[in-house]
Parts: structure tokens; C-alpha cells; sequence
């Protein structure tokens, strides 16, 4: 020990510099930038060579702890002392463990109690069985490692099987909520009670670890704690509990409101408030005697779900502490972990003991229990898959009890790769036994229900991602509201939530437990959040629009695919999504390409003057404008302004452009057969709409200059025009607009009015919709 105190209390932090001959590795905080850097390298190139195996980050920041340890590159004993010198140790453990006290502390800010209570018997009795099951497996595995594993007789047997149930029944609540988002489940009644039975196990498994520290001390030996001093830091720990639930809690609760979104700013001395809070919980439990990170977890959970305070607090230090110093973390466990310590048949068949201990119990438990509950076989053996995620809470627990000396050198080793095989299978185990079923139908609409000719009921997809695209929504959709005499539109409001590296499980789950059910409203007390508001937004339209709400969080480039799937399921007529220049920077308009080229029924890109300049107000729809060119997406989108003319104060202008200009303009409408068609819709279209429809021909040379004019005339609050309706031969930056879409959103045109470019698919003709 006092060779370690003479190395800390001679080591400088930094050096004169390589010109005064002094080498900076022997230095502690140019050494830590260096060990900073190699970690963050090696984790992120692996989790770039597992992204394709759709595997979590942990499994890359586990590997690249062990990899960096005296497992692999650590057995170089120069580069052991050259990079991760002893010396260094204590300065790389307590910056990740500082990061390790944040991430539990937003590990505490995922879990809702309230919601955990709300949850039901069948999430609860799931939760229960994936414990008990393990629990027992654990007792009589015990015996064998103690004999088996030399030293851990040595042990005390209550501190010894309190650490082995907890790591072999825990179940990683934010590990579990990445896989089922990457697998498309989350919004899945399987994916909701997953997350359910997760969030309690998690409770009790904390609980477990506080009582496991409690009775712990230094593992074995004279430093054992006595009965008495256990009992003793185990009240402390309730009180400690009842503390944070009864006095802190109602201060955060006023702190969350003063942060509310009608406060004008978020005052950055409540976030220092916070932050600071932290720190002290952890200084609390750390004093009882057991464990800074139990303190930062109990702290998290005082703090308010339901509003935005909880949110603005991830987006302020998730990327610091997950994207930089928990990878520390893991990379000072991997330096105590050392595989070759498990040598020979034995030791290797103790592993595999291990594993399928730690996989049975959970497995067999979950899927009884789900079995018993009605939930299909497939589904329940998934279930219990899923439940059997281990990951960055198992290796908190594991690092702790070697710390308290409870796991040696090799079953901490045994747990760790067991902890690293069951969260790897995880995800190509569901995948291989759970498909979830969709209905796949191709939908075949007759142009007719978009009109409202059918007397079904029409159903229209529209597509959030952000609250700013809420008031062009609405107003588009009100202006296409059907009149009482006919059947109510339905309206499906998706919010699209991108899954980053950094989405964090009560992101997640927040926005995916409303999914479907815009009852749940009713349970919260606190409507400031965005997702409150958007809802309140649509429900606040026509009542003779029927509204469902719904959550896909998914990677970019998946997005699309949730969107056509519910356009299949729910037989819709058309998908309406918001298009903004800025999307290109962010990868949204990848999206909106990938909807328009698989889509099974039209498509709209709603295009707001607002996105292009800030000083134009979202207006309310009441003059509109058709560009007609030929073509079926032309005749959708005379269609749906017909749609509109039968709401008062809404004025309808059919602009027909007849011939080719100068610019070597090709009309779509090339077939006999289509120009046909065009005749026949327009005449059908003046017919049904005389003396409520404008009708103009407009027999121009340049169609670009008419095109430009009309954006800019401030006669009209909406431009309708069809997608492939007219080529014109020149650069389009806004493929997916079309031709004369891109025209009026270009630089060149200083539009006025809001756009609705229309893509008519090829497969919607044919068929009728069926009602809801």
C-alpha cells in the first residue's frame, strides 16, 4: 500500500513537453487523454463491425474492455506499462466511476414507478417468475463454484450468493429497450410487456444489490462485516429511501415546473441544482457504507416522468456520460478481467454451467409464466429471450463484488463472458423464433375514395417528426375534413422518432407507451410535453375526423419500412408526410425517398412556406391552387382538391397548362390511353364541381417563368400539383418533389403558399376500401 501512495503523491499531471525531454506518457492527464482516445477507438470500431449483427453498443464496450485487458493487448506486459501503468488506475477508475454515478443516475430517470404500478398482473407475475426462477438455479449452482472455483469457499456463503442471484436474475433495463427498438418490437404488446417486467426487475434487482453491498464488506477475512454493522447499513439505506421519496422528490417535482415549458427558459442553476444532486446522493450512500451509485440511482427515480425537464436533463449529459466516460468504465473493467484465468475442461465447463444456468432460469420462468398468461408460444419463448439481456447493470454488479472481494479473478471472468454471451444471443434468438405477424396487403384504391365517392371510410397516414410540423398538418387535414353526410375520415398521426446511438430507453418508452392508446392520456398529470401537445393538436380537429396516435422509433434507414407496413395493415389511401429543406442535412429526406418508392398507396409531401422563411406564418387553407399537367398524379391531386371544395370558404382553382413551352417541357401524359383519361377526369371534375370550381387553360411558352409567377402570386394559400406531371429538362435539387415541385421550393422562386405534391402509386386502382 505505501508503494502506491509514494507513486500517486510523485506523479505530476502535466509535462514541460517532449522539447524539455520529458516524456508525456509519464505524466497523468496526457496519459488519460491517450487512454481516453484508444478507448473510444476501439469501442466505436467495433461497434461499427457488430452494427451489422444489430448488436448493442455494450456488447462493443464490453469486448473493447476485454480486449484492451490483460486478456488480449494486456498481455503485452510493454504496453500494459507503457499505456495502463498501475499507477495510472486510480485516476482511470474514478473518472469512469464519476461517469458510472451519472449513467446510474439516468438508468434511475428511465425507471417509472407510477407506471411500474399501472403495469398490471401480467408484467408483474412475468417480472416475479424471471427472478424466483434464477434465484433458485443460483442456490444450488452456488455449491458447486464454491468448491469448484478455489478460493471462493473462503467467502462468506451469504455475501457469495446474494452477488451470484443478482447477476444471474437481472435483467438490463436500457440494453433490453435498445434490442427491441433495433428489432422493431417496442411499440409490439410483447415489446410493451417486456419493458414492463424489465422495469420491475430492475427495482428488485437493485434492491438485491443494495442489500448484497450491505451485507458485504471486504468479502472475506477479518474485514467481514459484522450482523449488527450489516443491519445497520441496511436501515440507514431505507432511511435513506424514505428520504429522497418524502423530502427530495416534492423539490424536484417544483424544480420540474419551474423548467416547464411555460417558463420562458430553462434556468441553468436548477440543471447545476441537479447535477449537484447527484453527486451529494452519491456522497450519502457512499458514507452509509453502500455504494455512491445506489444514491445517483435513488435521486433519478425523484425526478419527474412526465414532463419535459427529464428529457432536457438526458440531452444534456447522456452524450458526455454514455458516449465518453461509461466506455472508461468498462475499459478499467476490462483491465481486470484476464479470460486466460479460466484454464482447462473444468473451468470451461463451469462457464458453460453458468451460461445455461443463468439462461434456463429466465428462459423457462418467463416463458411458464407467459404460457399461463395466453401469450402464444412463439411470443412467450421470445419473451423470455428478451428477458434474459444482460449488460451494463450485470457488470456494475459484477465489478462491485469484486471490489468487496467477493468474486475472484475467475468467477468474475466466468460472469463477465456470461453476461457477454447471453445479450449477444439475444437478438439473433428473437429473430430466429418471433416474427412478428403483419397482414400484408397489397392496397388497391379507387381514386374515387380519395374524392369521396365511396361511401367508406377514407383513412390517411399523417407523418410528425416535430411539433412544428403540427399546425401545416392540421390545417391540411381540416381543409380535407368530410361534410357530416358522408362517412368520417380517419386519421392515423405517426410520430417518427429516430433511434441514434444515444436514444435512451425513457425517450423510448415514453413516446412507445402511448402507442395506440390515446386513453393513457387521461393517467397524466402533466400535458407540457410535445407528444401531449401534438396529440391535443389532432384531437382538437373536426370531430368527424376519428384520430389514432402511434409512436415508430426506428433507425432512419428502416423508418419507411414501419410507415408502409401500418399504410398495409390499416388498408390506408393515402400517407402525408412533412418535407423541409434542412431534412437533407439530417438524412429525412433518405426517408421520404424510400416511402415515395414503396409505398403501397399515394403519397403526399407537404411542403410549409414557414420552413423556408421564418417570417411566414402557417395560415389557414382557404384560396387553393391545382397545377394540372396530365397524369395519374395530376388526377390524384385534382382529386383531392375536389375533396376540399365541398368545405365552406374554401375556393378551388384548376389551372390546366395545354401546350409545351420553350423549355423543352415533356408532358406525362404521352399514352393515348392516359390522355384520355385526363379528358374524362376533367370533364367529370368540372361536371360534378360547376360554379364551385375556377377552371383555367393556360396556353403557355415557358412553363417555368407561369410556374414561378403563380408561387409567388399571394392569391393562394395552397398549390396542389402531381409529382411526374411534367419533365422539364434542368437540374432538380428536390427529387422528391418532382419537376414543378422543385421548381417552387428552389431558391429561384420566392413561394408564398404552402405545397402538396401528390405520387399516385401505379398499384392504387382497382379495388375499393374496406370500412374500419
Amino acid at each position: 500500500m505505501g508503494v502506491v501512495e509514494v507513486n500517486l503523491t510523485t506523479v505530476k499531471t502535466t509535462s514541460d513537453g517532449v522539447w524539455e525531454g520529458e516524456n508525456p506518457l509519464n505524466y497523468a492527464f496526457p496519459l488519460l487523454l491517450i487512454q481516453i482516445v484508444l478507448v473510444l477507438f476501439t469501442t466505436r470500431f467495433l461497434a461499427f463491425l457488430l452494427k451489422p449483427l444489430r448488436q448493442p453498443r455494450v456488447i462493443a464496450e464490453i469486448l473493447g474492455g476485454i480486449l484492451l485487458g490483460p486478456s488480449a493487448l494486456g498481455r503485452n506486459k510493454e504496453f500494459l506499462h507503457l499505456i495502463f501503468p498501475s499507477w495510472s488506475t486510480p485516476i482511470l477508475e474514478s473518472i469512469a466511476s464519476f461517469g458510472l454515478l451519472f449513467f446510474l443516475f439516468l438508468v434511475g430517470l428511465e425507471l417509472d414507478l407510477v407506471s411500474i404500478r399501472q403495469s398490471g398482473k401480467k408484467a408483474f407475475t412475468i417480472a416475479l417468475a424471471g427472478i424466483s426462477l434464477p434465484i433458485v438455479f443460483g442456490v444450488g449452482v452456488s455449491f458447486i463454484l464454491r468448491k469448484a472455483i478455489d478460493g471462493e469457499e473462503k467467502v462468506g456463503y451469504s455475501q457469495y450468493l446474494m452477488f451470484l442471484i443478482v447477476a444471474l436474475s437481472i435483467t438490463a433495463f436500457p440494453v433490453l429497450a435498445r434490442i427491441l427498438a433495433e428489432l422493431k418490437l417496442l411499440t409490439t404488446q410483447m415489446g410493451q410487456t417486456a419493458m414492463a417486467a424489465a422495469a420491475i426487475n430492475d427495482v428488485a434487482a437493485w434492491i438485491m444489490l443494495a442489500l448484497a453491498i450491505a451485507l458485504a464488506g471486504n468479502g472475506s477475512g477479518s474485514g467481514s462485516k459484522s450482523p449488527l454493522i450489516s443491519l445497520w447499513v441496511l436501515i440507514s439505506g431505507i432511511g435513506f429511501v424514505a428520504f429522497m421519496l418524502i423530502i427530495v422528490q416534492p423539490m424536484m417535482k417544483w424544480v420540474a415546473r419551474k423548467c416547464s415549458p411555460e417558463q420562458d427558459v430553462v434556468k441553468e442553476g436548477y440543471i447545476c441544482l441537479t447535477l449537484a444532486g447527484v453527486m451529494l446522493a452519491g456522497l450519502m450512500t457512499d458514507i452509509l457504507g453502500i455504494h455512491a451509485i445506489f444514491g445517483a440511482f435513488v435521486f433519478g427515480l425523484t425526478i419527474p416522468k412526465g414532463g419535459e425537464f427529464a428529457g432536457r436533463l438526458i440531452k444534456r449529459i447522456e452524450d458526455f456520460v454514455s458516449g465518453l466516460l461509461l466506455p472508461l468504465y468498462f475499459a478499467s473493467s476490462g483491465l481486470k478481467t484476464d479470460v486466460a484465468k479460466i484454464q482447462g475442461a473444468e473451468a470451461w465447463g463451469l462457464l458453460v454451467l453458468v451460461i445455461s444456468t443463468a439462461s434456463a432460469g429466465k428462459i423457462l420462468g418467463t416463458f411458464a409464466v407467459a404460457m399461463m398468461c395466453m401469450i402464444p408460444v412463439r411470443e412467450s419463448l421470445a419473451l423470455g429471450v428478451l428477458m434474459n439481456t444482460k449488460g451494463l447493470v450485470e457488470l456494475i454488479v459484477l465489478i462491485i463484488g469484486k471490489e468487496k472481494k467477493v468474486l475472484n479473478d475467475e468467477m468474475f471472468a466466468i460472469l463477465v463472458l456470461m453476461a457477454l454471451f447471453t445479450t449477444f444471443m439475444t437478438t439473433p434468438i428473437v429473430m430466429a423464433i418471433y416474427k412478428p405477424s403483419r397482414r400484408i396487403f397489397r392496397v388497391n384504391l379507387r381514386p374515387s375514395s380519395i374524392t369521396g365517392k365511396s361511401k367508406e371510410t377514407t383513412r390517411i397516414i399523417a407523418c410528425i417528426n416535430g411539433p412544428t410540423n403540427v399546425p401545416s398538418l392540421v390545417n391540411l387535414i381540416e381543409s380535407i375534413t368530410t361534410t357530416p353526410n358522408r362517412s368520417p375520415l380517419k386519421l392515423y398521426a405517426i410520430r417518427l422518432v429516430e433511434l441514434t446511438d444515444r436514444s435512451s430507453s425513457i425517450l423510448m418508452v415514453q413516446r412507445t407507451r402511448k402507442n395506440g392508446f390515446p386513453f393513457i392520456k387521461r393517467f397524466s398529470r402533466d400535458h407540457s410535453s410535445s407528444d401531449d401537445q401534438i396529440a391535443a393538436a389532432f384531437e382538437a380537429c373536426n370531430s368527424q375526423i376519428k384520430v389514432r396516435h402511434s409512436t415508430s422509433v426506428s433507425a432512419l434507414s428502416t423508418m419507411h419500412e414501419d410507415i408502409c407496413h401500418l399504410a398495409e395493415d390499416k388498408w390506408v389511401s393515402m400517407i402525408v408526410l412533412m418535407f423541409q429543406k434542412q431534412d437533407n442535412e439530417n438524412g429525412w429526406r433518405d426517408v421520404y425517398q424510400n416511402v415515395l418508392d414503396t409505398s403501397p398507396c399515394s403519397v403526399a409531401l407537404l411542403v410549409d412556406p414557414g420552413y423556408m422563411d421564418q417570417r411566414c406564418n402557417h395560415t389557414t387553407i382557404r384560396r387553393v391552387c391545382v397545377l394540372f399537367f396530365g397524369g395519374p398524379d395530376d388526377r390524384q391531386a385534382m382529386d383531392v382538391s375536389g375533396w376540399m371544395a365541398e368545405n365552406q370558404g374554401i375556393s378551388i382553382t384548376l389551372v390546366r397548362f395545354c401546350k409545351e413551352g420553350g423549355l423543352n417541357c415533356k408532358s406525362h401524359s404521352t399514352h393515348r390511353e392516359d390522355k384520355e383519361m385526363d379528358e374524362a377526369e376533367i370533364e367529370e371534375f368540372r361536371r360534378k364541381w360547376n360554379g364551385m370550381v375556377e377552371y383555367v387553360e393556360k396556353d403557355v411558352k415557358n412553363i417555368k417563368e407561369e410556374v414561378v409567377k403563380i408561387g409567388e402570386d399571394m392569391s393562394f394559400d395552397l398549390l396542389i400539383v402531381g409529382k411526374r406531371g411534367n419533365k422539364v429538362v434542368e437540374i432538380n435539387h428536390y427529387p422528391e418533389l418532382g419537376n414543378i415541385g422543385g421548381i417552387l421550393v428552389s431558391s429561384e422562386c420566392n413561394i408564398k403558399s404552402s405545397l402538396l405534391v401528390i405520387q399516385h402509386n401505379k398499384s392504387s386502382s382497382g379495388a375499393t376500401l374496406t370500412t374500419a
